[in-house]
């Protein structure tokens, strides 16, 4: 798939670090999830406790599946919709004032950066990933 000396290692780096720090993430779902179900909450989100959990374990599981490159497709699908969906509907800084507003507009702009990146990992999907658990299969 590439075809420079060195790319496969740093697509897996890139892999690692993207998909680490979205699984860390979705794992402080769990962690602190009376905080996360209070801020959803606040955010008028219907079925909170739920709506951290599902969204917890599709952090985890979208994570590994692109550091693994195990589904990398059903992955990196999964990490886009909710970066996109949760920056709209949780980081509304539009609604809010002063610090609130800066916070909230930070967190917006990561989820989109990010959601980029996770479109990148889905157009990359469907070839064979370079050091994958599946590579081979």
């Amino acid at each position: 798939m590439l075809e420079t000396a060195g790319a496969d290692v740093a697509f897996l780096l890139a892999r690692v670090l993207f998909g680490g720090v979205l699984a860390f993430m979705g794992l402080n779902h769990f962690l602190n999830r009376e905080e996360m179900v209070g801020y959803a909450s606040s955010k008028g989100l219907p079925a909170p406790t739920a709506a951290v959990l599902f969204s917890g374990g599709l952090l985890v599981s979208g994570g590994l599946s692109v550091v693994t490159g195990v589904l990398p497709t059903v992955g990196a699908g999964g990490l886009t919709v909710f970066l996109l969906v949760s920056a709209v509907t949780m980081h509304d800084f539009w609604n809010a004032d002063g610090e609130e507003a800066q916070t909230e507009m930070t967190q917006f702009l990561k989820n989109v950066s990010l959601s980029a990146a996770a479109l990148l990992f889905l157009a990359l999907a469907g070839s064979s990933w370079p050091l994958a658990v599946d590579a081979g299969l």
